[in-house]
């Protein structure tokens, strides 16, 4: 059963419900550059599906490009490999 309440945490640490994770925003250097739309439970890895202003970016969920994920704040810090996001830099 899924718990519905944003408030409440699974018991592991540096674990979130789905539900916790769509709607926050999405910080890169310090910039907004988008907002985490869905999560894809993909075989390899659990993926943020991100709608930036242009397009949507499937970002794999995994600490080393997702440092911090603070649902208090309402958002999520990105550190992408290098190709993902660089539209968004141009636009």
């Amino acid at each position: 059963m899924v718990n519905a309440d944003v408030e409440v945490l699974p018991e592991e640490p540096d674990a979130w419900y789905d539900h916790q994770l769509i709607g926050l925003k999405v910080i890169r250097d310090e910039l907004e550059i988008g907002e985490v739309v869905r999560v894809d439970h993909l075989p390899a890895q659990d993926c943020l599906a991100i709608k930036t202003a242009t397009d949507e970016v499937l970002l794999p969920f995994i600490k080393a490009f997702v440092p911090t994920v603070d649902v208090a704040k309402g958002q999520v810090t990105i550190t992408p490999p290098g190709g993902l996001f660089e539209e968004v830099e141009e636009a």
